[in-house]
């Protein structure tokens, strides 16, 4: 139940909100629904005035469809059964002349509607605009009026124009309004109304407040059977049924349900599902609302699965699943200034300033949740993942990260095209795409993703086939594209930095590293730069140690001899040119004992010596220097050679 009392805590903390529409990413509009409210995307609006008179109707964009309905516990729940919503509904509830436009609608869907509306119209908790609506329905003209007003559209046989066909184009010209926001058929549009009333600031029934409070106060006299609420502890009125249309307005799944009465649910354990778990209506409505309205906010979804964090005093969180450019640990230098690799200390510095804004808030109780929701069914969602913990324990899980599993990253382009450089560990879905490819199904993303959030809320090893396949597809570059394979190899150097947690490494050069795999991977990357500035910057064609990578890191003995003497023929070109690389091949194949070389497969240690000798190499003298009075890896020896 700690999920649900958190829900409802953040329902609480928030209370000064509800009804108050924002705007997502894509300008659809979302807000934090009031109790007793649900959710639905509107097709029709309707205008009448304070007398019930039609005024006017239009069809509602796509991006202003978002529409806060009152709902009773039956209606938000209901599948195929006809159960009317309150006041906002489809077209076979509120028209009285449906019958008239379309085929007759099983049951009475329109009478139990208009029971219902009366029903409330009658209650001390009335609301004068909402008696307009009845009024203006009890005439039973809604289809009529909408079709003169060129909402709806009819055929030939003045029935509703199921299917929008080539034959009504020729008949009716351009494709009617409704036809472009619907679907399905005409006969399944969802209609909302407001009333003009001289005088009155808010027209539309959805975002008045009044109307809202007017009908909480209604249902909540309806609401009479008392149960112990397992969350709060009091006795209150119960939930028989709980809150859908969690992930969007469309979704049909529960994160509660006990209506197998005759499979396996609670039978044998318990008489009824009240004796299981019991929530009161009021906190399942505030919790589920709550949730719904942080999925809009601030969730990442894919697939189905929804991946959302968010803290019980500051709301919002760092993203767990971003990489560090979502931290704001961006280098501004460009691409030709580099500023060169930063200290160890430097780096954990930038991070911690990155989460600074998060930890100081004066909240040193506040909590952040990390929650996982997916439907395995369309009618049930469970939560497949979920933390609850200290805020400053979360912020220090995620700090680790990010100093642990950090590497130098280029592959991400700004709002003018350039190359952003930042260091920091790579975003979990970036991790997924270096793993299985860029083509890689939304099934298999959010699956890794899924796993790798252990690995930094809970401080986890990396599991170790994604390291294997990442370093697998890094040591293939004949197989990717030029800027898939610069990406896949510092997301791999970030994973087995990781993975070698203890060992220290970093961007910077470790001269005085002795390990086997780092050594072999320095000389690939002297003979990678070595060939390349041979060929100069015209050729594009790869060179052999980046042809033979692959076989190097299976069999390094016998293909370090292959690319060896592939290489000659640009060592003569280059001349004394060649020189400074010829002793750094030197320096480097004297620190491998002569039983180092073998065909023994080599460990990921080699992209790590191969980008940071790259890394080292490309750097110009001056940023060489510096690095090496930083950290004191370089030796003097080396600070003096010529620069490339």
């Amino acid at each position: 139940m700690t999920w649900l009392a958190r829900l409802n805590q953040t329902y609480e903390n928030h209370a000064h909100i509800v009804g108050q529409f924002e705007k997502k990413r894509n300008d659809r509009e979302y807000a934090l629904i009031p109790v007793s409210h649900t959710t639905q995307s509107a097709h029709i609006e309707v205008y009448v005035d304070g007398e019930g008179n039609f005024i006017s109707a239009k069809v509602v964009d796509k991006s202003d469809s978002s529409t806060i309905i009152p709902c009773t516990e039956a209606s938000a729940s209901r599948t195929s059964a006809p159960v009317p919503h309150p006041l906002f509904d489809k077209l076979v509830y509120l028209a009285g002349d449906y019958a008239r436009y379309c085929e007759e609608a099983k049951g009475t869907p329109h009478n139990d509607y208009m029971a219902q509306l009366q029903d409330w119209c009658e209650s001390e908790a009335v609301h004068p605009k909402v008696k307009s609506v009845y009024a203006y329905l009890r005439r039973g003209t809604l289809m009529e009026d909408l079709i003169r007003a060129q909402v709806l559209w009819t055929d030939e046989r003045h029935k509703l124009i199921e299917k929008w066909t080539s034959a009504e184009e020729e008949r009716l010209g351009l494709k009617p309004e409704l036809f472009k926001v619907i679907a399905s058929d005409q006969s399944a549009a969802f209609v909302r109304f407001a009333v003009q009333i001289p005088g009155d600031a808010e027209p539309r029934l959805w975002r008045d407040l009044s109307v809202q409070q007017a009908f909480i106060r209604y249902y909540d006299r309806k609401l009479t059977e008392l149960e112990l609420c397992y969350v709060t502890g009091e006795r209150l009125p119960y939930a028989d049924k709980h809150a859908s249309r969690i992930r969007n307005s469309g979704d049909k799944s529960k994160l509660i349900s006990a209506n197998d009465t005759s499979g396996f649910t609670f039978r044998g354990r318990f008489r009824t599902s009240r004796e299981a778990a019991a929530v009161s209506y009021e906190v399942s409505q505030k919790a589920h609302n709550a949730l719904k309205w942080l999925i809009d906010k601030q969730s990442y979804a894919l697939d189905g699965k929804v991946f959302l964090v968010w803290g019980t005093g500051q709301l919002e969180m760092p993203d767990p699943l971003g990489d560090g450019l979502s931290l704001g640990m961006y280098d501004e230098a460009d691409e030709e200034e580099e500023n060169g690799d930063s200290t160890r200390k430097q780096f954990a510095g930038q991070v911690r300033r990155a989460l600074q804004g998060y930890r100081y808030d004066g909240d040193y109780e506040a909590h952040v949740i990390v929650m996982v929701l997916d439907a395995a069914t369309p009618g049930r969602m469970s939560i497949v993942y979920y933390r609850d913990m200290n805020k400053e324990l979360f912020l220090d899980r995620l700090q680790h990260w990010h100093e642990t599993c950090s590497w130098r990253h280029r592959f991400h382009k700004d709002e003018e095209k350039r190359t952003l450089t930042f260091e920091g560990a790579p975003a979990s879905r970036d991790i997924a795409y270096a793993a299985y490819g860029p083509r890689a199904s939304d099934k298999v993303v959010k699956g890794l993703m899924e796993r790798m959030l252990p690995c930094i809320v809970d401080g986890r090893k990396i599991p170790l086939d994604i390291v294997r396949s990442v370093t697998a597809r890094a040591s293939n570059p004949i197989g990717l594209d030029e800027w898939e394979w610069e990406k896949t190899l510092s997301i791999a150097c970030a994973l087995i930095n990781k993975t070698y947690e203890s060992e220290g490494f970093s961007v910077s050069l470790d001269v005085r590293n002795t390990d086997r795999s780092y050594l072999f991977g320095r000389m690939l990357a002297i003979a990678d730069v070595l060939e390349r500035r041979a060929l100069g910057r015209d050729e594009k064609r790869a060179t052999n140690a980046i042809r033979y990578m692959n076989a190097f890191a299976q069999r390094p003995g016998r293909t370090w001899t292959i690319i060896q003497s592939n290489l000659q023929p640009y060592q003569a070109r280059m001349g004394t040119d060649a020189g400074y690389y010829n002793r750094l091949l030197d320096e480097v194949g004297a620190q491998l004992e002569a039983e180092h070389f073998t065909d023994r497969p080599l460990s990921g240690l080699y992209l790590l010596g191969f980008y940071s000798q790259r890394h080292d190499l490309y750097q110009s003298k001056k940023d060489r220097e510096t690095n090496a009075a930083q950290d004191g890896k370089l030796e003097p020896e080396h600070k003096e050679e010529g620069e490339i």
